[in-house]
């Protein structure tokens, strides 16, 4: 039995976590080929009995019809401090999860979640995007993915929700399965099932980033989200107006709860002034200034950046090109500034702190 052989056969084995097949995702260990025997360490994120025994099976199954007389030996292991942990976590795959949150809605959230999304790929990263806005989800005009529908792919006999691809992300909203012009009418736990769905039976490759676009305020939600995923941290988006960093500190101090502890990576100020495209380098504060800093106070933070109001970003968010992905734009930089200050934070918060805790709620 030729090695390249089975490992060929291996490459047929997909992941039902990450949609990825068994080598690409470098989940192959010690592998023995002395015909008729074949060994092999998988390594896998959890040792949760169902995962193993569809990968045991499949790996089987495709080592045989290679070789119908092979000895199949498959040993299954995780990291040992992983092991310890019980449940296996949501999204292993995914090395940081960032929420972005506001406290009124109009103050730009879904816009800056994209722009930071597009400004974190383009600084080489692999990037996913979710939308958690299930009342108004942006996502699909924002990006130009209107009336199309994700696939629904078979996985050992589990359906799993593939996600839309724009400009290079893996995207996600509910926006792709309801018409827009659809109530979306919907309360606590059917809320909790969709969220939980788009996180556990959606296909996310590998992602250094996923970045999440909540609803505006505090709700079922944040809750659920809280409850499924391990939250990296939040990032607040606020106008400089009094009137919205009152209703983003509300938002801000449901993440700060001692029984969620969800860090707060940063602040992003929007709409901080008017710049006719026209005039470049004049600046007009319409909602007055210093919000931004302000709620960034409050909780410890910093501001990630000050994001203008310019006609551009508008356009972009309605004609589906975010202004990121638009070459020398003058709405480009100040986004690729919040993306590196964002990783930057990213990167101290996870040096400095220990992974957040999925949140257990008591009745």
């Amino acid at each position: 039995m030729e090695t390249s052989r089975i490992v060929k056969a291996l490459a047929k084995v997909t992941d039902p976590n990450t949609g990825q097949d068994l080598i690409t995702a470098n989940m192959v260990r010690d592998l023995e080929v002395d015909a008729p025997n074949v060994r092999f360490t998988l390594e896998l994120p959890s040792l949760n009995s169902e995962y193993k025994s569809n990968l045991n099976f499949a790996c089987q199954e495709a080592i045989l019809n290679e070789y119908p007389e092979a000895d199949v030996h498959v040993h299954m292991m995780t990291q040992a401090d992983q092991a310890k942990q019980g449940p296996p976590r949501a999204l292993p795959h995914v090395k940081n999860i960032i929420a972005v949150a506001s406290g009124k809605g109009g103050v730009g959230k879904s816009t800056v979640a994209t722009n930071l999304a597009l400004g974190l790929k383009e600084l080489g990263a692999k990037v996913g995007l979710m939308d958690a806005d299930l009342y108004g989800p942006s996502l699909p005009t924002m990006l130009g993915l209107q009336g199309q529908r994700p696939q629904v792919q078979d996985m050992y006999g589990q359906p799993k929700i593939k996600p839309l691809e724009a400009l290079g992300m893996p995207v996600m909203s509910i926006g792709f399965i309801i018409e827009p012009e659809q109530a979306v009418v919907l309360r606590g736990p059917r809320l909790a099932g969709i969220i939980k769905q788009f996180i556990n039976d959606t296909i996310w490759p590998p992602l250094d980033y996923l970045v999440i676009d909540l609803p505006p305020g505090t709700g079922d939600i944040q809750l659920t989200l809280v409850q499924t995923v391990p939250l990296t941290g939040a990032i607040m988006v606020t106008t400089p107006q009094e009137v919205a960093v009152a209703d983003a500190v509300k938002a801000m101090n449901m993440f700060r709860l001692p029984s969620v502890n969800v860090p707060i990576l940063g602040v992003v100020e929007n709409m901080s002034w008017f710049t006719p495209e026209e005039l470049p380098d004049h600046k007009y504060y319409l909602f007055g200034q210093g919000g931004g800093k302000k709620l960034a106070k409050m909780a410890n933070t910093v501001v990630l950046g000050q994001v203008p109001l310019v006609q551009g970003i508008r356009e972009g968010g309605d004609e589906g090109t975010p202004v990121v992905a638009r070459d020398e734009h003058p709405g480009k930089e100040p986004f690729l500034e919040v993306a590196r200050s964002a990783a930057r934070q990213i990167a101290v918060r996870n040096e400095t702190l220990g992974p957040t805790q999925i949140v257990s709620m008591k009745e």
